[in-house]
């Protein structure tokens, strides 16, 4: 399964930095490029169960790719929803849930920096994720 072209990018980018607080400071910027939801799209019908800090996910469907869109209160994991935004989007259905998300964090050199409650959110979005494509 090939990355999307911005995925390739972030992998690019990420394995080029050396330790943590390079990676972490990227992460923050990251964060920054989400594209703000709507009010009507920050309800509790697009919450995230499972995480602890707020995650609200959007989903939508256009020729057969899905695109998403989310946000969080806490920045670093606003960084890591970029990361796994850009790791899913565009995808069919049948790639999406096929995703190796620990796998995918393993290779941008965040996976030892992954504390369990992020990586349970990290999976929530996810499964989230494959829960709105198979209703949509």
């Amino acid at each position: 399964m090939s990355l999307p072209v911005a995925a390739a990018e972030a992998l690019e980018t990420f394995t080029a930095l050396q330790g943590w607080e390079q990676r972490a400071r990227l992460l923050m910027q990251w964060g920054e490029r989400l594209e703000p939801l709507s009010e009507a799209e920050l309800g509790d019908e697009q919450r995230v169960q499972g995480c602890e800090s707020n995650v609200w996910l959007v989903a939508d469907r256009r020729d057969e790719r899905w695109h998403f869109r989310a946000y969080s209160d806490a920045r670093l994991l606003r960084g890591l929803l970029a990361l796994l935004l850009v790791r899913v989007d565009g995808l069919p259905a049948d790639e999406l849930s096929a995703i190796d998300l620990p796998g995918w964090f393993e290779q941008l050199g965040l996976g030892r920096q992954l504390s369990p409650s992020r990586s349970n959110g990290l999976n929530a979005v996810l499964k989230r994720m494959q829960e709105l494509i198979a209703h949509l």
